[in-house]
């Protein structure tokens, strides 16, 4: 195409299409920085895939493609599949969604390294190009299988437990370091097609077996570092390519990955080494607190609705719960006729409620709750004292105070909403069954804790219904 360009104009266009993607990186960086609040959250959104427009558009004419036939016929059947999934994924499974965008990410990057070194002749390439496109397979390839795992965890069918074979993390470690090794054999003798082969092979197992022994309530913070995985394959996938905008964007990927993934871990006060090779979720109650015959106190819409409008201040945390049941709407129905009534109403967010970062927070954007009534972990912490009621819609590992006061238990030292600092706590919840983590609540035997059985939605119907007899 640039052929057909004045010798003058073909001079200046490699440095026109740099500085286009040096524009392209502008936009993914002002996305991104838009992208931490709610409020400007869409428009960061926007512009971020408008630089991915311009950063499509610059390289196929960098590239010299002019026929576009499968081009626009990938953008339609793409299109029309997200479309088709934004309007039919619901919140509950955006988490499982979220693990299928990183596996596809991870194994875009894979496949084009992989497309990359069959269309040449592998000694042609450059030392720094062989290290990439290693890279870039054996990262994609894990990133890939391990996001399927994760999506088969959230999804249900496969178990959320630990699943793993005797000396499971030794064998990952003794595999990975398998990997790494073919990843320099590569380099040295990429013409030798069974190590490339044995490469893709391997990295496709690790990812299996890397994610199958971590439980289900780890997952949140195995879906960031998946996400961070994608980004690193996508920008070593760029480095084979000779693309600096995919360089720099699977950079930003990677780097915003680890930053939320590190979040995550302080919040669980959990290492990554601990979150990879120690994980817990989904088993029995070890190391829960002792809770002998104590008993609950149940209670029931009106009497719920009684203490709520006559509180001054109540505060709403939101779990996974709340996402099953679709009762974001409802919850925001109560929150509206409580506060007409005089009632400061609030928000605990936890960062790691749900089944992935931000979870409760889109959630809640969903149903129109006003950004500025939403308080993270430490800004809301200390109202708790001065709260008359503290309504738990659907979360259970994120107020358990065995994190305080069980040195035995697995989430111990773990950062929770200090909701039992509260004149008084009511659990929304189906039964008395463990979290996601599978450690028994003691929460729910204090003695200023009541709880409202039955689905989520349902009981706050039940529960606006009684608000508004009281008038």
């Amino acid at each position: 195409m640039s052929q057909f360009l004045p010798e003058a104009i073909q001079a200046f266009l490699p440095n026109t299409i740099q500085l286009v993607y040096l524009v392209a990186t502008g936009f993914f960086i002002v996305g991104i920085r838009r992208l931490g609040s709610p409020a400007t959250a869409r428009s960061g959104n926007q512009l971020a895939s408008f630089g991915m427009l311009m950063g499509v558009a610059v390289t196929l004419f960098d590239r010299e493609i002019i026929s576009f036939e499968f081009i626009i016929a990938g953008v339609v059947i793409g299109a029309l599949i997200g479309a088709i999934a934004a309007k039919k994924v619901k919140m509950t499974a955006m988490p499982e969604m979220v693990a299928v965008f990183n596996g596809f990410g991870g194994g875009a990057s894979a496949l084009v390294a992989w497309g990359e070194f069959t269309r040449l002749d592998p000694t042609l390439f450059e030392t720094q190009a062989l290290v990439t496109t290693g890279l870039s397979i054996l990262i994609g390839s894990i990133t890939f299988t391990g996001s399927f795992i994760a999506f088969g965890k959230l999804k249900g069918f496969i178990p959320g437990g630990r699943i793993a074979l005797p000396g499971q993390n030794y064998i990952n470690l003794l595999l990975t370091a398998v990997a790494l090794g073919l990843v320099g054999w590569f380099t040295v003798d990429p013409e030798y097609q069974l190590v490339f082969w044995s490469l893709f092979g391997l990295a496709l197992l690790i990812g299996v077996l890397t994610v199958l022994p971590i439980g289900g309530a780890d997952m949140p913070v195995v879906i960031s570092l998946l996400n961070s995985y994608s980004g690193l394959a996508a920008s070593m996938a760029g480095f084979v390519l000779g693309n600096n905008l995919l360089i720099i964007s699977g950079a930003l990927v990677g780097a915003a990955g680890l930053i939320l993934t590190n979040i995550m871990c302080q919040a669980m006060n959990r290492t990554l080494l601990n979150v990879l090779f120690g994980s817990f979720g989904g088993g029995d109650d070890g190391g829960s607190e002792e809770l002998g015959d104590k008993s609950i106190q149940q209670t029931f819409a009106d009497d719920v609705a009684i203490q709520c409008s006559y509180a001054k201040k109540v505060v709403i945390v939101p779990g996974y719960g709340l996402a099953v049941a679709q009762a974001q709407h409802t919850l925001k129905e109560v929150a509206n006729l409580l506060e007409e009534k005089g009632v400061d109403v609030k928000y605990g967010i936890h960062p790691v409620a749900g089944r992935m970062p931000g979870h409760m927070n889109v959630l809640l954007a969903e149903a129109d709750v006003p950004y500025d009534q939403l308080y993270d972990m430490d800004q809301i912490n200390p109202e708790f004292k001065s709260t008359d009621v503290v309504l738990i819609i659907g979360a259970n590992d994120v107020v358990n105070p065995a994190a305080k006061t069980s040195p035995g238990s697995p989430i111990y030292g773990m950062p929770i909403l200090n909701v039992d600092e509260a004149k008084r706590t009511i659990v929304f919840k189906r039964s008395m069954s463990p979290g996601y983590a599978g450690i028994e609540n003691g929460l729910f035997y204090n003695e200023k804790n009541q709880m409202f059985f039955g689905d989520a939605k349902k009981s706050l119907q039940s529960l606006a219904g009684a608000i508004k007899e009281l008038d």
